[in-house]
């Protein structure tokens, strides 16, 4: 619910223009955010998937264009107030030198620390509950520097988890992690969504990671145009990945779930797609 009454999604963005310096990234890009789902935005480099990520999180300030939080401007809201209603895993991090994991996931806690209220149980329980979900409970002594990549992807994602938020921004969550790490996590967001109702928005690469886990869709092409949003059932077509990616394919059933699973045609037997032979000739 988005405490309005009303249907209106909790996030939305309305007519963006989203850039860098003097390079424009997107223009008049609209989503909107179905509440409870689990959307997966996917798309070629430079399609401007994770710039509009941060938009969302309010990382960055569109040139033009409006994010909507819970029925009001995001840029009407104190920091504090954002971190306490949406989480960010953003695509690199930093922790500070020799922080201990268990340190680094407690500052997911400051959100929700004031004057009048510092440290408790229910923070105390966040953390742990945090880290037993995801598997770095054992490290919590370690310092973060010590780790592997997945394993410092597992505790960052611990730090957002220990905000308990409703909405959870996760920019390839699955950087760095092996097959079975990954499914791991994905597996970890679907129940947060399924049976915590988090609303959870996720840029992944692997579209069929994407159309396994995601109830919601949004394919998007170089230039920040939304080619398609929706049930990855619905529009996920050999013609949508030939049109977007430049990759001949076909799209069959996956005969562990029922969604949707692209397959690359054969290399001996692919002729060039449009956009494929478009970047062909501009290469040359």
């Amino acid at each position: 619910m988005n405490g309005t009454g009303d249907r209106t999604p909790r996030l939305r963005a309305e007519h963006l223009t989203l850039a860098y310096d003097q390079r424009t990234v997107a223009t008049d890009l609209s989503v909107a955010i179905p509440d409870r789902s689990f959307t997966v935005i996917v798309g070629p480099n430079a399609s401007g998937k994770s710039t509009l990520l941060k938009a969302l999180a309010r990382i960055i300030k569109p040139r033009t264009g409006t994010v909507h939080l819970d029925g009001r401007l995001i840029s009407a809201y104190r920091s504090r107030e954002v971190a306490r209603r949406l989480g960010l895993l953003p695509q690199t991090s930093i922790a500070p030198n020799g922080i201990s994991v268990r340190d680094l996931v407690v500052r997911g806690r400051y959100p929700h620390q004031r004057m009048l209220r510092q440290w408790s149980v229910e923070d105390e329980d966040a953390v742990l509950d945090a880290m037993r979900l995801t598997g770095v409970l054992d490290l919590a002594e370690r310092p973060v520097d010590d780790l592997s990549g997945g394993q410092r992807q597992r505790v960052w994602l611990a730090m957002v988890l220990a905000q308990q938020t409703p909405l959870l921004l996760l920019d390839e969550p699955t950087t760095f992690l092996d097959i079975a790490h990954q499914v791991e996590v994905l597996d970890l967001c679907a129940d947060l969504h399924e049976h915590k109702g988090h609303t959870i928005v996720a840029v992944l690469h692997d579209l069929n990671q994407a159309c396994r886990y995601a109830t919601h869709l949004v394919v998007m092409r170089p230039g920040g145009e939304i080619a398609a949003e929706g049930d990855p059932a619905e529009i996920m077509t050999a013609g949508l990945v030939a049109d977007v990616f430049g990759l001949p394919s076909r799209v069959i059933e996956d005969p562990e779930t029922g969604t949707p699973m692209v397959v690359p045609v054969a290399r001996g037997r692919r002729t060039p797609t449009p956009a494929a032979a478009t970047a062909d000739s501009q290469a040359g």
